[in-house]
């Protein structure tokens, strides 16, 4: 008989239903850790959670492998860019401030908390942060307050702590600076000129800037948009430092931007029809970005033809049962895309 000794298919769809409304959410790096994700909840008052969730792929079943409380919402979730898993198993959080935390099955311990505005009661909320992957030990963070903070970790191995060695992870401000006139949206480091001190962010008066940490006297403004408008992601090509993506508030459309000829896109993907939340570059492709919106679907495009236009997505995902508000697709499982709506994670095999 035909067809007996065919191994099980993997699903191209797997479904996590968490207990509140997503939000923030991302990937695992470490290579060990495979379908590994944490999530963020949405609930608007102070009580949030963060759960740590990981595929059995035996049942198929998402399973919660840890859950530990978080003042408000997570603006950001990303673990530590750590491909080799040499580091400590940390990610990190941003809301009212920046956390670290430990991960742990079933326990995530905070490992420090980052504020810069230690002489005030007053604290500015973080809108995003960076993780640099070429650097682990930088922080990128973005505020409400105008600002862009870049802050070091260090994270020691501290050998006789009771209960025997553990990591400690502490941090300072390497530098804060104004980065835009009005409240900074989002924040991401550049991979060019070695991928540690160039970054860009974007922010309510509408523009895209770009900074070198070794030149801070000055910026770049890359693109304003048209109408003022403010934008509210950035998100670098990881094959080439050369492109990134913005979307601004309210808009049907990504602007794709060449920085070697700025302020006038390169190419505008407009085939949503309702406002893009999320923009995620394939991790192993230059040509690739996936883009998802308020109109339930993730779109696949192929970019390969700019600067001629880029009219159609070489792939559609309209099943989702509600508004996208996030999008990630996983460094080292090229092959998944992860997207949230409601109180629902899926990941698709693209």
């Amino acid at each position: 008989m035909a067809g007996l000794n065919v191994a099980p298919k993997r699903k191209e769809i797997y479904k996590y239903e968490a207990p509140w409304t997503l939000y923030s959410m991302n990937w695992s790096v470490r290579p060990d850790k495979r379908f590994r994700l944490a999530i963020g909840s949405f609930v608007e008052e102070y009580n949030n959670k963060v759960q740590v969730i990981s595929l059995d792929e035996d049942t198929a079943e998402f399973i919660a492998k840890s859950t530990f409380d978080h003042p408000y919402p997570t603006t950001k979730i990303m673990w530590i860019p750590d491909a080799k898993g040499v580091f400590p198993d940390l990610l990190a959080t941003s809301g009212d401030y920046l956390r670290i935390w430990k991960a742990g099955e079933p326990e995530t311990k905070l490992e420090c908390l980052l504020n810069n505005n230690k002489n005030s009661d007053f604290c500015a909320p973080l809108t995003s942060f960076d993780w640099n992957e070429v650097e682990p030990n930088l922080i990128g963070t973005s505020s409400i307050d105008t600002t862009c903070t870049i802050w070091g970790l260090e994270t020691g191995q501290v050998v006789g702590r009771v209960g025997g060695p553990g990591s400690c992870v502490s941090g300072h401000v390497k530098t804060q600076l104004i980065a835009h006139d009005k409240e900074v949206y989002d924040i991401a480091f550049s991979r060019a000129g070695g991928g540690r001190d160039m970054f860009a962010s974007v922010g309510a008066d509408g523009s895209v800037r770009m900074f070198d940490l070794r030149h801070l006297e000055h910026s770049t403004i890359i693109y304003e948009d048209p109408q003022h408008r403010p934008l509210l992601r950035l998100a670098w090509n990881r094959q080439d430092p050369s492109y990134l993506a913005t979307i601004s508030m309210d808009a049907c459309e990504v602007v794709i931007l060449d920085v070697r000829v700025p302020c006038t896109p390169v190419a505008r993907l407009s085939n949503h029809r309702a406002c893009v939340n999320g923009i995620a570059w394939a991790p192993h492709s230059s040509c690739h970005i996936c883009t998802a919106g308020d109109d339930h679907q993730a779109l696949i495009w192929d970019i390969q033809q700019m600067p001629r236009a880029i009219e159609d997505p070489i792939l559609a995902y309209t099943a989702a049962e509600g508004e996208i508000n996030q999008i990630q697709w996983g460094a080292t499982q090229p092959d998944w895309i992860a997207i949230c709506y409601n109180r629902s994670l899926e990941i698709l095999r693209v």
